[in-house]
């Protein structure tokens, strides 16, 4: 089983990006935005993990979190 405990890291993180990057989207055009792109790449978002997930939202915002 997944820890549950990664669901607040994952949305924490999720949240810092929708405000940073796009805080007037409504959160189903900041899903459907990405999840386009997602699926454009041939990628269904069905299947990404969480930590996966969070490299698609950072990529479609060119957010750089390399140190």
């Amino acid at each position: 089983m997944r820890n549950p405990n990664r669901i607040f890291d994952f949305c924490n993180q999720l949240a810092t990006i929708w405000h940073d990057n796009c805080p007037d989207w409504r959160f189903g055009q900041l899903m459907c935005n990405v999840f386009g792109q997602m699926a454009s790449e041939g990628r269904d978002p069905f299947f990404p993990e969480e930590d996966e997930m969070l490299k698609y939202f950072e990529n479609y915002f060119k957010i750089d979190n390399e140190v």
